[in-house]
């Protein structure tokens, strides 16, 4: 079922998309009428109750949300929107049988007008299929075309058990006949084959051979006669095959049938530009050209586009199959990337699994539904969702993979208009099937108040008629009730009575009519009202910058507060939730004011328990818990006058807050840190016997600090001294083993020679 959101009836949606939940706003703009309201926005509606704005409010505070008219009290009848409708098409039959005598449909409805509403699609038994066998015939083919002259039966029976009413055809292609695609000497033309080639029929770019037949022996005996060509370069040009092929139709005989069209080929193909290498610069015009069932303008048009031949396959309903060799495999992948709704199938290398592919490939392509739409008018948006795996998310198409025979899948679609638009049509439909739903969009952007035609209304003063709660008045009356006449008042006073306070005509902000003023529609959305258009619903404090923090209304320069706010910009919660701690109010050392703690002095958000800063009072009562609990101390003579607000008593205490004080007798008592402000109720406990420790002794402290110094400086010394001695000791032990170590002997200097020649001097006596 597909429900049509009553504020949003010229923009067809479903409600069954929660996925994409639309914010109800509606825009502030400039807004005089019914008619204005609706046009602004797909949720904007309006008020026709009578009085229901106020006095110089602009009628644009008429125009809102569905919601916000009704929180401000306006009534359901009195709320003017496009009207609601839908359909549930389950109630309608979405085949009319699948007899052989009757057309089965495969698309339901066929027509919508005004809204959109969702199509089943179901696969049905027995649908036509019509086979176009389109083969290139370059040289290189030639073992492929033995195989595809013995074919048609093979066919024709591969057919059969898919629908008992199945077609076949043929067709051929090669290139262009032109360089440097085609070798161009004409005895080249005549016989592109090699010289030893006996049978070779002249170049050419595509011939269709065959219209669609379902006589397989015909489709034999034609495809027997055909022989191979040839051309020069690697590519060949099958674009150029198929667009004939697909624009042609009433020579290759389509019918309404699923189309199949299977591309055989073991190479590439040339596209769009390539023309411009033979000097052919005239772009492909998508037309039919098929002279004597031979492509004429061959020579003359450039390759179609990828993208061309895409749409034309589109829009004759034609399926691809491409059959081609494992080589050139990865760039027709490419190519059904491409082209929607489309295969590719790998061929032996004499193409005799032909027939095995194209079953397979067909089950493929029936088995995958693709919904689009055709002629779609500017400022109408289309979007799909389908109950498949996968399919809630919208998109430009909708997909359902793997639908079996008799299964049934519904597309929701999603119609929008940007704008407000004349009667528009347009198609949608499943790719490669002959059913199309024809769209035919209406938008209405028309108030339809039903008022009484009455052109004295006395709500209007007798001097008007109402139209969706606003009056339109008679020739020389003016006024939200048509009250005033021109012309019965001075001008001068007229325009002052529009003034406050000797200010400006309505503030500037409207026009003076008739002694009234009539307030614009403020420019970045705000309305203005007023008797002098002095207030607006903007000029209020922000808070956590929202207009009364998001919890009032502005009116007039101040915020009305929703229940359980307070303050200029609401800001101010009434509660006091969190300032409690158990039963405590901020700890009793503070007030809870808009639901926030204000602490006393030193003491700490959120519940004020904790001071930080805050003085010990114990130093400040020593003398008063001497006086009081031990009968001594300096107020010991008129204590109770001057300790009159502490109450010292000596029971044990569990509270393990202690402060010590440095007297001669009070040594320690309990802080109680509630009363540092305050000593009234100030309760100190001293220990539970009044002996305090003995005062330290300096001089025992001081000699034991001298003393302690001298002997640490003493005992470093010692440490020094002993390292010193223990390394000359090792030193020594080292030297003392080097010693030992040493070998002395008295043998000659082996580098020492003795002289050859003694001389004795006869003067020199040994004496």
């Amino acid at each position: 079922m597909c429900r049509f959101p009553p504020s949003r009836p010229w923009l067809p949606g479903c409600a069954s998309l929660p996925s994409i939940p639309l914010r109800e706003e509606c825009p502030k703009t400039v807004v005089t009428s019914c008619k204005d309201c609706i046009r602004t926005g797909p949720f904007c509606a309006w008020c026709k109750k009578l009085n229901f704005t106020k006095q110089g409010e602009p009628d644009a505070t008429r125009c809102d949300t569905t919601e916000a008219l009704r929180s401000r009290g306006c009534e359901n009848d009195d709320i003017v929107s496009p009207a609601s409708s839908y359909t549930k098409l389950s109630d309608r039959p979405l085949s009319r049988g699948s007899g052989q005598n009757e057309d089965p449909v495969q698309l339901q409805p066929q027509a919508v007008r005004l809204n959109l509403r969702p199509g089943g699609f179901r696969r049905v038994e027995d649908y036509p299929v019509d086979l176009y066998y389109l083969m290139d015939l370059s040289y290189s083919m030639k073992d492929d075309l033995e195989n595809v002259k013995s074919l048609g039966k093979d066919l024709m029976k591969a057919l059969g058990q898919i629908t008992k009413r199945a077609r076949i055809g043929f067709g051929s292609f090669v290139d262009k006949v032109a360089l440097p695609f085609t070798n161009t000497n004409p005895a080249k033309v005549q016989k592109p084959c090699p010289e030893d080639e006996r049978v070779c029929q002249p170049a050419f770019g595509y011939q269709h051979v065959l219209s669609l037949t379902d006589q397989a022996e015909e489709f034999n005996q034609i495809v027997s006669m055909q022989s191979i060509s040839g051309n020069l370069d690697s590519p060949e040009g099958g674009l150029d095959a198929i667009m004939q092929a697909a624009v042609c139709g009433n020579k290759i005989g389509w019918g309404d049938s699923t189309r199949l069209l299977v591309f055989a080929t073991d190479d590439g193909f040339h596209m769009a530009g390539d023309g411009k290498l033979a000097a052919i610069l005239e772009p492909n015009d998508g037309q039919c050209h098929l002279d004597k069932s031979i492509y004429s303008k061959s020579s003359e048009m450039d390759y179609p586009s990828v993208g061309q031949l895409a749409q034309k396959l589109a829009e004759n309903n034609i399926q691809p199959i491409f059959a081609v060799t494992q080589n050139v495999a990865p760039v027709y992948q490419k190519l059904k990337e491409m082209i929607p709704k489309s295969e590719v199938g790998v061929l032996s290398k004499n193409s005799d699994n032909v027939v095995r592919l194209i079953e397979t490939a067909y089950k493929s392509l029936s088995s995958n539904v693709i919904v689009t739409h055709e002629n779609l008018p500017e400022d109408i948006k289309v979007t799909y969702t389908s109950n498949c795996e996968n399919g809630g998310v919208p998109g430009p198409r909708g997909v359902c993979n793997n639908v079996g025979i008799g299964k049934e899948v519904e597309f929701v679609v999603t119609v929008t208009a940007d704008k407000c638009t004349k009667e528009q049509s347009f198609q949608i439909g499943p790719l490669g099937f002959r059913e199309k739903m024809n769209i035919t969009v209406v938008t209405e952007c028309e108030c339809v108040c039903r008022d009484p035609l009455n052109k004295n209304d006395p709500a209007c003063g007798g001097q008007g008629q109402v139209t969706c709660g606003t009056c339109v008045c008679n020739k020389d009356f003016v006024g939200q009730r048509c009250e005033c006449r021109m012309g019965d008042k001075n001008e001068r006073d007229l325009r002052e009575a529009c003034r406050f306070n000797n200010g400006s005509v309505c503030s500037n902000l409207g026009d003076c009519v008739c002694g009234l003023c009539q307030c614009h529609a403020g420019e970045d959305g705000r309305n203005i009202y007023g008797r002098f258009c002095e207030c607006d619903d903007r000029s209020c404090p922000l808070h956590h910058n929202r207009l009364c923090g998001g919890n009032g209304k502005c009116d007039c320069g101040k915020c009305l507060c929703h229940q359980g706010y307070d303050g200029e910009a609401c800001d101010c919660k009434k509660s006091d939730e969190a300032c409690r701690k158990g039963t405590s109010v901020c700890s009793g050392r503070g007030n809870c004011t808009c639901n926030i703690c204000h602490c006393l002095p030193g003491y700490k958000r959120p519940f004020c328990e904790e001071c930080p800063g805050c003085p010990s009072p114990c130093g400040k009562i020593a003398s008063c818990v001497e006086c009081l609990g031990f009968n001594s101390g300096p107020l010991k003579e008129n204590c109770n006058s001057m300790c009159s607000k502490v109450n010292v008593t000596s029971r044990f205490t569990s509270r393990p807050s202690r402060c010590i004080v440095g007297t001669s007798e009070v040594c320690a008592m309990q802080d109680f840190g509630d009363h540092v402000h305050s000593y009234d109720a100030l309760t100190c406990v001293p220990p539970c016997l009044p002996e305090c420790p003995k005062p330290p002794d300096l001089a025992a402290i001081i000699g034991g600090s001298f003393a302690g110094v001298a002997l640490i400086g003493l005992l470093l010394l010692l440490i020094l001294k002993g390292i010193i001695h223990m390394k000359d000791l090792k030193e020594f032990r080292r030297f003392e083993n080097e010693k030992k170590k040493a070998k002395w002997t008295n043998a000659d200097n082996p580098l020492f020679k003795t002289a050859t020649t003694t001389v004795q001097n006869p003067n020199f006596s040994g004496d």
